[in-house]
């Protein structure tokens, strides 16, 4: 009974303190289709589900986590929503205001982007995404921008949450006529609808379950699609997709076997 209650305390302690603190940074390559040799090698960062508030996302470690994806020196920094916290155990409440210093230290070459996740809209959607414009995130609501990194051209298409019911995923995709495109947007459950014009999709919201048993995968995503875009790099029917575990808590203040991530793709060129 003593090493139960040993490994059950170890347990505790490592999902309820240790591991929510324990951000990584993970790095990955893909060939996207339709990636042109222009942009080869072009390096994108992919921040999401802050959900400041939550324990342990306090003003502190949201620089600690804003500072680590700067000094990645990405081309491009991705925001993939839910800055803010509404339902969380033990939720500190902050005013998305304050963090705006926090967030002006996000810096990348081709810009910092961001879209809202259904925290976000629960929260407020016009007072979070005030917050984000402040600290110099170009938030784009079922709207696509083109930009020019590298002297070559890139379409990228912010779409809304799908899982409060914003996402136009049309609408954004009539905004952006030509390619390469990069989608970027809260909830994965919008994947099945892209086309193929559109190189890849980059999504986060399912925390990748936020814990994760052993030869049992995630207890809980929140997603139509059960645990099919859990966590990671899905491609179907030559379409890519990655997930990223996101960095904050929702719910409940732990994580088991899904640390904190902040994502870096590489993308290049297929050969």
């Amino acid at each position: 009974m003593r090493i139960v209650a040993v490994v059950g305390a170890l347990l505790v302690l490592w999902a309820g303190v240790l591991e929510p603190r324990h951000l990584v940074v993970r790095e990955r390559t893909l060939a996207p289709p339709g990636w042109p040799p222009a942009l080869d090698g072009l390096r994108i960062a992919l921040v999401g589900d802050l959900h400041v508030g939550a324990p342990p996302m306090d003003r502190g470690q949201l620089r600690r986590v804003v500072d680590r994806t700067t000094r990645q020196r990405a081309d491009l920094i991705l925001f993939l929503g839910d800055l803010m916290d509404t339902k969380s155990l033990f939720r500190r409440s902050i005013r998305p205001e304050l963090v705006v210093p926090e967030l002006r230290l996000l810096d990348a070459p081709a810009g910092v982007y961001g879209v809202l996740g259904n925290h976000d809209h629960w929260f407020g959607a016009r007072r979070v995404e005030r917050a984000l414009e402040d600290g110099g995130v170009d938030v784009l609501t079922n709207e696509a921008r083109r930009l020019r990194v590298r002297g070559a051209p890139l379409w990228i298409l912010g779409v809304d949450d799908d899982f409060t019911g914003h996402a136009e995923l049309q609408r954004t995709l009539d905004d952006a006529p030509g390619v390469p495109k990069l989608l970027f947007t809260h909830s994965p459950d919008v994947f099945p609808a892209v086309p193929a014009s559109v190189s890849l999709t980059v999504a986060a919201h399912t925390h990748g379950g936020q814990v994760r048993v052993p030869f049992a995968g995630p207890l809980f995503v929140p997603s139509r699609y059960g645990t099919r875009y859990a966590r990671g790099h899905f491609v179907e029917g030559g379409r890519h997709l990655w997930v990223t575990s996101g960095v904050g808590n929702s719910m409940v203040p732990v994580r088991f076997g899904v640390p904190p991530e902040i994502v870096v793709l590489t993308l290049r060129a297929p050969r």
